[in-house]
């Protein structure tokens, strides 16, 4: 895999010069090394509980990105929904990465495939891909989830699944490093995406719908580091050029001090309407 030439800088500074491409270093690494290796999207029509406490039991169990979805909220109370769940995360030294190009009072976004084009200007920006096309339309992104990867009950309908072969060859083509979504619920599949080249997961239905998330999340984290940890360091086209050591996610131990909020995200009846992350 190959990433855009220019200088790294620190959070926050221009864009690079999108000229050549070259192996992957700098703001590339330091980024997605931030958020970790599990990442959990929001869908409060699957949530077992409010949003804040599902969010709370994932970080204990290791979690240290959420990408906030419910785009169908009205922004003041999606805004509200956004500063209750932002602190959990902060303590833990996580970040909160919002869907869409408002960050709702944060500095990270996640933007569909559909736009906007360019990018805005973020500490961290994401963009859902699904195709090479896409992939080759990224610019000023820092990352990309690549979907289905395989069949999902969260999302059913949305292509054939990638699968694992699909995901390591438009891997090999991303600008960015790439986070496998779609149907990532067993550590099993963790494996499988990991060693197909992806820096991470994204997991939003096992999570959501999860009777204890805090478990699922350390079970996802474990085959991650395991998988991360039994892979030879590589460099070059191909694959991210990620040191080991830099992915690895720390896990607290369970009955930290994080304090659920509430008052947020309460499972709502299902609709026919369903928005990309």
């Amino acid at each position: 895999m190959t990433g855009w030439t220019g200088a790294a800088g620190p959070a926050g500074s221009p864009a690079p010069d999108l000229g050549t491409k070259r192996p992957l270093e700098g703001r590339f690494l330091t980024k997605i090394s931030a958020i970790g290796g599990i990442v959990v999207l929001t869908d409060r029509w699957q949530a077992r509980r409010p949003l804040a406490e599902i969010v709370a039991a994932a970080v204990a169990g290791g979690v240290r990105a959420v990408l906030l979805r419910e785009k169908d909220l009205p922004r003041a109370e999606r805004a509200a929904l956004a500063a209750d769940l932002r602190p959990i995360l902060a303590e833990a030294g996580g970040t909160l990465i919002v869907a869409g190009p408002d960050p709702l009072d944060g500095d990270a976004v996640h933007l569909p495939a559909a736009g906007p084009y360019p990018a805005p200007r973020c500490r961290l920006v994401g963009r859902s891909c699904h195709d090479e096309a896409e992939l080759l339309r990224l610019t000023r992104e820092d990352y990309a989830t690549l979907s289905p990867v395989f069949p999902s009950r969260s999302k059913p309908g949305y292509g054939p699944p990638l699968r694992p072969d699909g995901l390591a060859s438009l891997i090999r083509r991303s600008p960015v490093p790439v986070l496998a979504l779609g149907g990532v619920e067993t550590p099993d599949r963790v494996t499988a995406c990991v060693e197909a080249g992806a820096a991470g997961v994204a997991v939003l239905g096992a999570i959501m719908r999860a009777t204890d998330p805090a478990e699922i999340v350390a079970s996802l984290t474990s085959a991650y580091v395991k998988a991360v940890s039994s892979k030879p360091p590589e460099s070059g086209h191909g694959r991210t050029e990620v040191s080991r050591s830099g992915l690895r996610p720390t896990v607290p131990t369970q009955g930290s001090s994080l304090t659920a909020r509430s008052g947020h995200g309460r499972p709502q009846p299902p609709t026919a309407t369903r928005e990309s992350p």
